[in-house]
Protein backbone atom coordinates (compact mmCIF):
# COMPACT_ATOMS: atom_id res chain seq x y z
CA UNK A 1 0.00 0.00 0.00
CA UNK A 2 1.25 3.57 -0.55
CA UNK A 3 0.15 5.44 2.35
CA UNK A 4 2.26 3.73 5.23
CA UNK A 5 0.09 5.55 8.13
CA UNK A 6 -3.73 5.32 7.50
CA UNK A 7 -4.36 2.96 10.56
CA UNK A 8 -3.68 3.27 14.24
CA UNK A 9 -1.88 -0.15 13.75
CA UNK A 10 0.28 0.84 11.57
CA UNK A 11 1.12 4.26 13.09
CA UNK A 12 2.74 2.68 16.15
CA UNK A 13 6.31 1.60 16.27
CA UNK A 14 7.18 -2.12 16.98
CA UNK A 15 3.59 -3.04 16.92
CA UNK A 16 3.23 -6.85 17.10
CA UNK A 17 6.88 -6.57 18.54
CA UNK A 18 8.44 -5.81 15.38
CA UNK A 19 11.28 -3.51 14.58
CA UNK A 20 9.93 -0.75 12.27
CA UNK A 21 12.75 0.53 9.97
CA UNK A 22 12.26 3.84 7.85
CA UNK A 23 13.87 3.93 4.65
CA UNK A 24 14.42 7.59 3.00
CA UNK A 25 14.60 6.98 -0.66
CA UNK A 26 12.97 4.05 -2.47
CA UNK A 27 15.61 3.34 -5.30
CA UNK A 28 17.65 -0.06 -5.74
CA UNK A 29 20.05 0.26 -2.13
CA UNK A 30 16.58 0.99 -0.02
CA UNK A 31 14.99 -2.52 -2.27
CA UNK A 32 18.19 -4.48 -1.12
CA UNK A 33 18.21 -3.09 2.16
CA UNK A 34 14.11 -3.89 2.57
CA UNK A 35 14.65 -7.30 1.55
CA UNK A 36 17.88 -8.21 4.37
CA UNK A 37 15.50 -6.13 7.06
CA UNK A 38 12.17 -8.15 6.05
CA UNK A 39 14.16 -11.50 6.37
CA UNK A 40 15.50 -10.62 10.18
CA UNK A 41 11.52 -9.62 11.27
CA UNK A 42 11.47 -6.17 10.80
CA UNK A 43 8.58 -4.28 9.31
CA UNK A 44 9.97 -1.69 6.60
CA UNK A 45 8.39 1.21 5.77
CA UNK A 46 9.74 3.84 2.38
CA UNK A 47 9.32 7.21 1.93
CA UNK A 48 9.67 8.22 -1.67
CA UNK A 49 8.33 10.98 -3.57
CA UNK A 50 6.84 8.63 -6.32
CA UNK A 51 4.82 5.53 -6.19
CA UNK A 52 6.05 2.26 -7.77
CA UNK A 53 9.81 2.74 -6.45
CA UNK A 54 11.97 -0.43 -6.65
CA UNK A 55 11.89 -0.64 -2.91
CA UNK A 56 8.23 -0.39 -2.95
CA UNK A 57 8.48 -4.07 -4.02
CA UNK A 58 10.39 -5.21 -1.09
CA UNK A 59 9.23 -2.77 1.89
CA UNK A 60 5.76 -3.52 3.60
CA UNK A 61 4.62 -0.10 3.14
CA UNK A 62 5.35 3.15 1.06
CA UNK A 63 4.83 6.46 2.07
CA UNK A 64 4.74 9.54 -0.55
CA UNK A 65 6.29 12.23 -0.28
CA UNK A 66 9.29 14.89 -0.29
CA UNK A 67 11.53 13.45 1.82
CA UNK A 68 13.38 16.80 2.39
CA UNK A 69 9.58 18.65 4.08
CA UNK A 70 10.56 18.47 7.57
CA UNK A 71 6.55 18.01 8.07
CA UNK A 72 6.73 14.79 5.50
CA UNK A 73 10.09 13.63 7.94
CA UNK A 74 8.12 14.06 11.18
CA UNK A 75 4.77 11.96 9.97
CA UNK A 76 6.82 9.16 8.53
CA UNK A 77 8.82 9.07 11.49
CA UNK A 78 6.17 8.16 13.85
CA UNK A 79 5.31 5.38 12.65
CA UNK A 80 9.21 3.75 12.86
CA UNK A 81 11.74 2.71 15.53
CA UNK A 82 14.90 3.97 13.48
CA UNK A 83 15.62 5.56 10.14
CA UNK A 84 17.66 5.73 7.91
CA UNK A 85 18.66 6.59 4.13
CA UNK A 86 19.28 5.04 0.66
CA UNK A 87 20.73 8.25 -0.52
CA UNK A 88 23.36 11.13 0.97
CA UNK A 89 21.34 14.15 -0.25
CA UNK A 90 18.80 14.36 2.00
CA UNK A 91 17.96 17.57 3.93
CA UNK A 92 19.97 16.91 6.76
CA UNK A 93 18.37 19.99 9.07
CA UNK A 94 15.22 17.75 7.87
CA UNK A 95 16.31 14.84 9.48
CA UNK A 96 18.21 16.78 12.46
CA UNK A 97 14.66 17.72 13.16
CA UNK A 98 13.03 14.18 13.73
CA UNK A 99 16.53 13.43 15.62
CA UNK A 100 16.06 16.00 18.38
CA UNK A 101 12.21 14.43 18.86
CA UNK A 102 14.17 11.41 19.72
CA UNK A 103 13.99 9.42 16.84
CA UNK A 104 16.82 7.18 16.36
CA UNK A 105 18.90 8.07 12.79
CA UNK A 106 21.59 6.05 11.09
CA UNK A 107 23.88 7.46 10.07
CA UNK A 108 24.03 10.68 12.40
CA UNK A 109 22.71 13.96 11.21
CA UNK A 110 26.27 15.27 12.55
CA UNK A 111 27.83 12.42 10.16
CA UNK A 112 25.79 13.26 7.23
CA UNK A 113 26.82 16.94 7.90
CA UNK A 114 30.66 15.80 7.56
CA UNK A 115 29.79 14.13 4.86
CA UNK A 116 27.43 15.59 2.36
CA UNK A 117 29.45 18.35 1.90
CA UNK A 118 33.02 17.19 0.03
CA UNK A 119 35.31 19.50 0.97
CA UNK A 120 34.48 18.95 4.50
CA UNK A 121 34.83 15.35 4.66
CA UNK A 122 38.22 16.04 2.99
CA UNK A 123 39.42 18.13 5.65
CA UNK A 124 38.18 15.76 8.32
CA UNK A 125 39.82 12.98 6.53
CA UNK A 126 43.11 14.88 6.41
CA UNK A 127 42.87 16.01 9.94
CA UNK A 128 42.67 12.64 11.46
CA UNK A 129 45.87 11.68 9.43
CA UNK A 130 44.84 10.14 6.55
CA UNK A 131 46.49 10.11 3.33
CA UNK A 132 44.18 11.68 0.48
CA UNK A 133 45.20 14.11 -2.33
CA UNK A 134 46.21 17.40 -2.15
CA UNK A 135 43.00 19.90 -2.34
CA UNK A 136 41.58 23.00 -1.41
CA UNK A 137 37.97 24.91 -1.76
CA UNK A 138 37.83 27.58 -4.42
CA UNK A 139 35.22 30.42 -4.27
CA UNK A 140 36.46 32.38 -7.72
CA UNK A 141 37.67 31.71 -11.15
CA UNK A 142 41.00 33.53 -9.94
CA UNK A 143 41.34 31.78 -6.92
CA UNK A 144 40.47 28.50 -9.21
CA UNK A 145 43.58 29.64 -11.39
CA UNK A 146 45.87 30.22 -8.29
CA UNK A 147 45.29 26.51 -6.90
CA UNK A 148 45.74 25.05 -9.98
CA UNK A 149 48.93 26.48 -10.43
CA UNK A 150 49.90 24.78 -7.08
CA UNK A 151 48.68 21.98 -6.99
CA UNK A 152 49.87 21.18 -10.63
CA UNK A 153 47.88 19.66 -13.49
CA UNK A 154 46.01 17.58 -14.47
CA UNK A 155 43.68 18.74 -11.87
CA UNK A 156 39.72 17.93 -10.78
CA UNK A 157 37.36 20.64 -10.11
CA UNK A 158 33.94 19.07 -8.19
CA UNK A 159 31.05 20.55 -6.33
CA UNK A 160 31.08 20.06 -2.83
CA UNK A 161 27.49 18.99 -3.02
CA UNK A 162 25.50 16.63 -4.84
CA UNK A 163 27.87 14.96 -6.93
CA UNK A 164 27.87 11.07 -8.25
CA UNK A 165 28.97 8.99 -10.94
CA UNK A 166 31.12 11.74 -12.42
CA UNK A 167 28.73 13.92 -12.25
CA UNK A 168 29.67 17.16 -10.56
CA UNK A 169 33.60 16.93 -11.66
CA UNK A 170 35.74 18.34 -14.58
CA UNK A 171 39.36 17.22 -15.04
CA UNK A 172 41.45 20.20 -16.10
CA UNK A 173 44.30 19.20 -18.03
CA UNK A 174 45.30 22.64 -19.36
CA UNK A 175 45.53 26.43 -18.16
CA UNK A 176 43.26 26.98 -20.94
CA UNK A 177 40.24 24.63 -19.41
CA UNK A 178 40.32 26.52 -16.10
CA UNK A 179 37.55 29.10 -17.38
CA UNK A 180 35.22 26.56 -19.05
CA UNK A 181 35.45 24.00 -16.06
CA UNK A 182 34.58 27.03 -13.84
CA UNK A 183 31.53 27.78 -16.12
CA UNK A 184 30.54 24.00 -16.70
CA UNK A 185 29.87 23.82 -12.67
CA UNK A 186 27.85 27.09 -12.38
CA UNK A 187 30.71 29.23 -12.11
CA UNK A 188 30.30 30.09 -8.58
CA UNK A 189 27.00 29.35 -8.43
CA UNK A 190 27.16 26.29 -6.15
CA UNK A 191 30.32 25.98 -3.72
CA UNK A 192 32.86 24.34 -5.82
CA UNK A 193 36.84 22.47 -4.65
CA UNK A 194 39.13 21.12 -6.93
CA UNK A 195 42.43 18.64 -5.53
CA UNK A 196 45.22 17.30 -7.17
CA UNK A 197 44.47 14.20 -9.98
CA UNK A 198 45.71 10.59 -8.01
CA UNK A 199 48.28 8.95 -10.82
CA UNK A 200 46.67 5.79 -9.57
CA UNK A 201 47.23 2.02 -11.08
CA UNK A 202 43.71 1.27 -9.30
CA UNK A 203 41.23 2.16 -7.69
CA UNK A 204 40.24 -0.21 -4.99
CA UNK A 205 37.33 -0.39 -2.24
CA UNK A 206 35.66 -2.12 1.14
CA UNK A 207 32.52 -1.98 2.60
CA UNK A 208 33.17 -1.06 6.41
CA UNK A 209 30.09 -1.92 8.87
CA UNK A 210 30.07 0.03 12.43
CA UNK A 211 27.59 -0.84 15.07
CA UNK A 212 25.85 1.81 17.61
CA UNK A 213 28.56 0.11 20.09
CA UNK A 214 31.64 0.97 17.63
CA UNK A 215 32.31 -2.58 16.98
CA UNK A 216 33.17 -3.01 12.88
CA UNK A 217 33.03 -5.17 10.57
CA UNK A 218 35.25 -4.84 7.45
CA UNK A 219 34.23 -6.86 3.85
CA UNK A 220 37.44 -7.75 1.59
CA UNK A 221 39.28 -5.39 -0.22
CA UNK A 222 37.67 -5.35 -3.76
CA UNK A 223 39.19 -3.82 -7.24
CA UNK A 224 36.31 -1.50 -8.94
CA UNK A 225 36.75 -1.10 -12.44
CA UNK A 226 35.43 2.00 -13.95
CA UNK A 227 34.17 3.51 -17.42
CA UNK A 228 33.11 6.97 -17.96
CA UNK A 229 33.11 7.97 -13.71
CA UNK A 230 30.45 5.08 -13.67
CA UNK A 231 31.32 1.65 -11.88
CA UNK A 232 30.96 -1.13 -14.06
CA UNK A 233 32.58 -4.22 -12.61
CA UNK A 234 33.98 -5.55 -9.17
CA UNK A 235 36.45 -7.86 -8.32
CA UNK A 236 36.49 -9.50 -5.17
CA UNK A 237 38.73 -9.94 -3.28
CA UNK A 238 41.12 -7.45 -5.01
CA UNK A 239 44.80 -9.02 -6.36
CA UNK A 240 46.87 -6.58 -3.68
CA UNK A 241 49.54 -7.98 -1.83
CA UNK A 242 48.70 -8.55 2.15
CA UNK A 243 50.72 -5.71 3.31
CA UNK A 244 48.57 -3.29 1.30
CA UNK A 245 45.09 -5.27 1.67
CA UNK A 246 46.15 -4.65 6.04
CA UNK A 247 46.78 -1.18 5.30
CA UNK A 248 43.68 -0.15 2.83
CA UNK A 249 41.80 -2.10 5.28
CA UNK A 250 42.64 -0.33 8.40
CA UNK A 251 42.69 3.57 6.70
CA UNK A 252 38.76 2.46 5.84
CA UNK A 253 37.88 1.62 9.83
CA UNK A 254 39.69 4.69 10.95
CA UNK A 255 37.89 6.70 7.92
CA UNK A 256 34.44 5.64 9.23
CA UNK A 257 35.57 6.25 12.41
CA UNK A 258 36.53 9.96 11.89
CA UNK A 259 33.28 10.46 10.61
CA UNK A 260 31.69 8.89 13.17
CA UNK A 261 29.82 6.42 10.85
CA UNK A 262 27.12 3.93 11.91
CA UNK A 263 26.18 1.21 9.31
CA UNK A 264 27.51 0.25 6.02
CA UNK A 265 29.74 2.55 4.96
CA UNK A 266 31.51 2.46 1.09
CA UNK A 267 35.26 4.25 1.21
CA UNK A 268 37.01 4.06 -2.22
CA UNK A 269 40.73 4.87 -2.57
CA UNK A 270 43.74 4.94 -5.16
CA UNK A 271 46.44 2.27 -5.50
CA UNK A 272 49.19 3.44 -6.95
CA UNK A 273 52.20 2.14 -9.03
CA UNK A 274 54.21 2.01 -6.33
CA UNK A 275 51.74 0.84 -3.65
CA UNK A 276 50.49 4.10 -2.28
CA UNK A 277 47.05 4.27 -0.66
CA UNK A 278 44.86 7.34 -0.71
CA UNK A 279 40.98 7.54 0.07
CA UNK A 280 39.48 9.20 -2.68
CA UNK A 281 35.52 9.40 -0.93
CA UNK A 282 33.38 8.03 1.43
CA UNK A 283 29.95 7.04 1.31
CA UNK A 284 27.17 6.89 3.82
CA UNK A 285 25.63 4.13 3.18
CA UNK A 286 25.18 0.67 1.34
CA UNK A 287 27.59 0.97 -2.04
CA UNK A 288 27.46 -0.51 -5.48
CA UNK A 289 30.98 -1.76 -4.80
CA UNK A 290 29.31 -4.13 -1.86
CA UNK A 291 26.50 -5.46 -3.77
CA UNK A 292 28.52 -8.78 -4.41
CA UNK A 293 28.16 -9.75 -0.40
CA UNK A 294 24.65 -10.53 -1.30
CA UNK A 295 25.89 -13.84 -2.53
CA UNK A 296 29.34 -13.43 -1.93
CA UNK A 297 29.82 -13.58 1.61
CA UNK A 298 28.33 -14.86 4.90
CA UNK A 299 26.64 -11.79 5.59
CA UNK A 300 25.76 -9.16 3.03
CA UNK A 301 26.16 -5.18 3.17
CA UNK A 302 22.57 -4.67 3.79
CA UNK A 303 21.91 -7.48 6.24
CA UNK A 304 24.52 -5.93 8.48
CA UNK A 305 23.76 -2.73 7.75
CA UNK A 306 20.68 -3.15 9.67
CA UNK A 307 22.11 -5.40 12.35
CA UNK A 308 24.28 -2.22 13.29
CA UNK A 309 21.13 0.39 13.11
CA UNK A 310 19.10 -2.03 14.89
CA UNK A 311 21.85 -1.93 17.64
CA UNK A 312 22.43 -5.94 17.16
CA UNK A 313 25.45 -8.43 16.66
CA UNK A 314 27.10 -7.66 13.11
CA UNK A 315 27.58 -10.60 10.79
CA UNK A 316 30.68 -12.66 9.61
CA UNK A 317 32.06 -10.93 6.47
CA UNK A 318 33.87 -14.16 5.16
CA UNK A 319 33.62 -14.61 1.18
CA UNK A 320 31.52 -17.98 0.60
CA UNK A 321 33.80 -18.54 -2.48
CA UNK A 322 37.48 -17.94 -3.53
CA UNK A 323 36.24 -15.29 -5.70
CA UNK A 324 33.36 -13.13 -6.71
CA UNK A 325 32.64 -10.83 -9.21
CA UNK A 326 29.88 -8.20 -9.71
CA UNK A 327 29.05 -6.72 -13.22
CA UNK A 328 26.57 -3.84 -13.01
CA UNK A 329 23.51 -3.69 -16.02
CA UNK A 330 23.37 -0.12 -16.93
CA UNK A 331 20.56 1.14 -19.72
CA UNK A 332 21.36 1.95 -23.42
CA UNK A 333 18.82 4.38 -24.17
CA UNK A 334 15.92 5.62 -23.07
CA UNK A 335 13.06 3.22 -22.94
CA UNK A 336 10.48 1.21 -20.91
CA UNK A 337 12.90 -0.56 -18.26
CA UNK A 338 12.07 -4.25 -19.09
CA UNK A 339 15.24 -6.58 -19.38
CA UNK A 340 15.72 -8.19 -22.77
CA UNK A 341 17.77 -11.08 -22.93
CA UNK A 342 16.99 -12.36 -19.89
CA UNK A 343 16.56 -16.00 -20.24
CA UNK A 344 19.72 -15.72 -21.61
CA UNK A 345 21.87 -14.86 -18.38
CA UNK A 346 19.83 -16.81 -16.70
CA UNK A 347 20.83 -19.84 -18.47
CA UNK A 348 24.73 -19.22 -17.78
CA UNK A 349 25.72 -21.24 -14.59
CA UNK A 350 26.83 -19.65 -11.72
CA UNK A 351 25.36 -15.97 -12.51
CA UNK A 352 22.83 -14.51 -10.21
CA UNK A 353 20.81 -11.67 -11.98
CA UNK A 354 19.16 -8.94 -10.29
CA UNK A 355 16.78 -6.69 -11.63
CA UNK A 356 16.12 -3.39 -9.76
CA UNK A 357 12.61 -2.94 -11.11
CA UNK A 358 13.01 0.56 -12.69
CA UNK A 359 10.69 1.50 -14.96
CA UNK A 360 12.58 3.35 -16.96
CA UNK A 361 15.62 3.03 -18.69
CA UNK A 362 18.11 5.67 -19.33
CA UNK A 363 22.16 5.42 -21.21
CA UNK A 364 23.76 4.57 -18.38
CA UNK A 365 21.48 4.66 -15.80
CA UNK A 366 22.13 1.74 -13.00
CA UNK A 367 19.28 -0.63 -13.70
CA UNK A 368 20.54 -4.24 -12.29
CA UNK A 369 23.46 -6.01 -11.54
CA UNK A 370 25.08 -9.60 -12.11
CA UNK A 371 27.35 -11.63 -9.62
CA UNK A 372 29.25 -14.41 -10.24
CA UNK A 373 31.10 -16.77 -7.75
CA UNK A 374 34.04 -19.27 -8.52
CA UNK A 375 36.78 -21.06 -7.34
CA UNK A 376 38.94 -18.36 -9.69
CA UNK A 377 38.45 -15.07 -10.53
CA UNK A 378 38.86 -16.16 -14.14
CA UNK A 379 36.08 -18.55 -13.52
CA UNK A 380 33.70 -16.10 -11.51
CA UNK A 381 34.83 -13.15 -14.38
CA UNK A 382 33.55 -15.24 -17.29
CA UNK A 383 30.36 -16.26 -15.84
CA UNK A 384 29.33 -12.36 -14.67
CA UNK A 385 30.64 -10.71 -17.73
CA UNK A 386 28.83 -13.52 -19.95
CA UNK A 387 24.96 -13.40 -18.36
CA UNK A 388 25.69 -9.59 -18.05
CA UNK A 389 26.21 -9.21 -21.89
CA UNK A 390 22.66 -10.76 -22.23
CA UNK A 391 21.35 -8.53 -21.14
CA UNK A 392 20.35 -4.99 -22.08
CA UNK A 393 17.62 -1.86 -21.35
CA UNK A 394 16.20 0.45 -23.61
CA UNK A 395 17.06 -1.38 -26.51
CA UNK A 396 13.86 -1.93 -29.28
CA UNK A 397 14.24 -5.38 -28.93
Amino acid sequence: MHEAFDSDILSSPGHGGHRRLGIVGGGQLASMTAAAARRLGCDVVVLERYAFSPASHAAGDTMIGDWNDAAVLTRFAQGVDVVTIENEFVSVDALAAIEAQGVAVWPSTPTLRLMQDKLTQKETLAGAGLAVTPFAGVSSVDALRETVHRLGLPAVLKTRRNGYDGKGNVTIRSSDEIESAWRQLGAGTTPLYVEAFCPFEREVATIVTRGIDGRVAVYPLVETIQADHICRVVKAPADTPDRVTVRATDMAVAAIEAVGGVGSFGVEMFLTADDSLFVNELAPRVHNSGHYTIEGCLCSQFENHVRAIMGWPLGATVMTAPAAVMVNLLGTARGPGVPHGLANALAVPGAHVHVYGKAMSGAGRKMGHVTAIGATMTEALHAATSAAADITFGSQQ
